[in-house]
């Protein structure tokens, strides 16, 4: 069977292998790429003898505004009383983004997988 096409050039339809006149088409569907989630990283403060608690917690604030006053002083809290405090689980660019600022301010930062 052959056909024109508007703009002139001519295609052929071909049965497929395996398909009988009149049966079902059979559409192959491409595979599925599997998104594999990027990595989070961990934005940790580390305590120090030299900020005070009021500082820690409006940088934190300023550095990472989804902070609530809450949050920041559970941050803060849990810096103090074991020595590190995890302020935020994060993609990579934020996190160094994160740690930097802090650092910035004066305050001890570090960042490292999740696991």
């Amino acid at each position: 069977m052959s056909r024109s096409t508007p703009c002139g050039t001519a295609f052929t339809a071909t049965p497929s292998p395996g398909r009988e006149s009149g049966g079902a088409a059979v559409m192959e569907k491409a595979p599925e790429r599997v998104r594999k989630p990027s990595p989070r990283y961990k934005v940790l403060l580390h305590n120090d003898p030299v900020n005070t608690m009021e500082y820690v917690v409006s940088t934190l604030r300023q550095v990472v505004p989804s902070l609530s006053e809450q949050d920041a002083i559970a941050v803060m809290l849990e810096t103090h009383n074991t020595g590190v405090g995890l302020v935020i689980v994060c993609d990579i660019e934020p996190a160094e983004f994160y740690s930097e600022t802090l650092k910035a301010k004066g305050l001890s930062s570090t960042i490292e997988p999740e696991t």
